[in-house]
C-alpha cells in the first residue's frame, strides 16, 4: 500500500494543523440547516481537504456519499448518485453528509448543467453537501459560490510537515538524519501529499536514508500551476531555475508557448529585451514545426529551452512589479471556433473521397474557389 494511503489520518486527532479551517467547518457543520449552504473547502493540492472530509465522517459516524475527479459528474450522475439519496434517510440510520471534489474540474461543456444541479441539492437536501475546489473563483463557479461557506486551507508550514514525516519514518523504523528530513519537506512548497510521496520514493524498502538517496528525486518538484510557473520564468535570472519552471507543468508544450508568447510584452517593458524573447521564441516555434512535419520529438528539448531559458534571459535585470497573466488569446479563438472547425472537417474528408486528393491540396487550391461557388447558398 503507498505510503499516502497507509498513513491518511483515520480521524481529526491525527491531522496534520489546519486548526482554523477545521473550526470554521464544526461551526458550518453545526449551523447549516439555519444557513442552507454548502461547505466550500479550497485550497492547492495536498493541504487535505479530501482527508479531513472522511476524517470528520468517520468521528461523527456519518455515512459519506462522494463523487471524485474519476467519477463521471456530469447532470445525470450528480443528480442520480447524489439528488435522490440527499432527500431519503440512510438505511443504517446514521447521518449523511455528501462530498463532491474538485469542483473546479467540472467541464462547462462536458458537464453541461452539473454546477446548475449542485445548486438545487444544496437548497433542497436534508443532509449537509461538502465540495473541494483547487481554485474556488473560477467564473464558472461563482454562482455556485453564492451558495456556499467558503473555508480555505492553507498551505502546511514546513515544520508541520516535516514532523509528519518524521513520524512515518519512525513507524517504518527506518533511521534518518533531520537535516534530510526537512529538505524533503521544505521542497514541496506546502504539499504533504507532495512530500509523502517523496519520502517514500527516497525511504521504501531501505534501513537508513542518506543524502546521496535524494538524488533520485533530481528537481522533481510538484505539478505547477501556470501562473505559479509564468512568475519564475519571468523575474529569475537563472537558466536553471527557467528551465525547471516549466518541466513539471501538466500541459502540452504548444500550449506553454502560447502561454509565454501572450505574456512577454505583458511583463517586459524594453523594446529591446522584448525583441530578444521573441526572438527567442520564434526559434522555438521552429522546433515546434520540425517537431509536427518530422515527428523527432528529440527537437523538444531545444524547444522548450528556447521558450524558458531563451526568454527569462533576455532581460537585464529582473522587473519587480506585480503582473497579471493573461491567458492565450489564441486558445480562447480555438475554442469559440472548434466546432466550426470540426464541420469543416467533416466537409474536406467528404471532398477528398469524391476528388481523389489531400486535404491540404483541396484547402489551398479548391476552397477559395468552393466558397465563391457557395457563397449566399445554405
Amino acid at each position: 500500500m503507498l505510503w499516502v494511503f497507509k498513513y491518511r489520518p483515520k480521524s481529526l486527532n491525527e491531522f496534520v494543523n489546519q486548526k482554523e479551517a477545521i473550526q470554521k467547518f464544526i461551526q458550518w457543520y453545526k449551523n447549516w440547516k439555519n444557513i442552507k449552504k454548502a461547505a466550500l473547502l479550497f485550497g492547492p493540492p495536498g493541504t487535505g481537504k479530501s482527508c479531513f472530509v472522511e476524517a470528520f465522517a468517520r468521528d461523527n459516524n456519518l455515512e459519506l456519499i462522494q463523487l471524485n475527479a474519476s467519477d463521471k459528474r456530469d447532470y445525470n450522475s450528480i443528480r442520480n448518485i447524489i439528488g435522490n439519496a440527499a432527500k431519503t434517510l440512510s438505511i443504517s440510520k446514521k447521518g449523511k453528509m455528501f462530498f463532491i471534489d474538485e469542483v473546479d474540474g467540472i467541464s462547462a461543456r462536458e458537464d453541461t448543467g452539473a454546477v446548475k444541479e449542485i445548486i438545487r441539492i444544496i437548497q433542497e437536501s436534508k443532509f449537509p453537501i461538502v465540495l473541494a475546489a483547487n481554485d474556488p473563483f473560477d467564473p464558472k463557479l461563482k454562482e455556485l459560490r453564492e451558495n456556499c461557506e467558503l473555508i480555505e486551507f492553507k498551505r502546511l508550514s514546513v515544520f508541520d510537515i516535516e514532523k509528519k514525516l518524521i513520524e512515518i519514518l519512525e513507524k517504518e523504523g527506518i533511521k534518518y538524519d533531520r537535516s534530510i528530513v526537512r529538505e524533503i519537506a521544505s521542497r514541496n512548497n506546502g504539499d504533504l501529499r507532495g512530500a509523502i510521496n517523496d519520502l517514500e520514493i527516497v525511504a521504501r524498502n531501505k534501513k537508513e536514508i542518506k543524502r546521496e538517496d535524494l538524488e533520485i528525486l533530481g528537481f522533481r518538484d510538484r505539478e505547477q500551476q501556470i501562473f505559479e510557473a509564468l512568475k519564475i520564468l519571468f523575474k529569475t535570472k537563472s537558466a536553471m531555475a527557467a528551465k525547471l519552471s516549466i518541466v513539471n507543468l501538466d500541459m502540452e508544450p504548444d500550449e506553454i508557448f502560447y502561454w509565454i508568447e501572450e505574456n512577454i510584452a505583458n511583463e517586459y517593458e524594453k523594446i529591446e529585451e522584448i525583441a530578444r524573447a521573441y526572438e527567442c521564441l520564434s526559434k522555438a516555434d521552429l522546433f515546434r514545426k520540425r517537431i509536427l512535419s518530422r515527428q523527432n520529438w528529440r527537437y523538444l528539448v531545444y524547444m522548450n529551452d528556447l521558450m524558458a531559458i531563451g526568454v527569462a534571459l533576455s532581460k537585464k535585470e529582473m522587473y519587480r512589479k506585480f503582473t497579471k497573466y493573461r491567458p492565450p488569446s489564441i486558445l480562447k479563438l480555438l475554442a469559440q471556433t472548434k466546432q466550426i472547425r470540426e464541420q469543416e472537417k467533416i466537409k474536406l474528408k467528404e471532398f477528398t473521397e469524391k476528388l481523389h486528393c489531400s486535404t491540404k491540396k483541396i484547402k489551398t487550391e479548391f476552397m477559395p474557389y468552393l466558397s465563391k461557388i457557395f457563397e449566399g447558398k445554405k
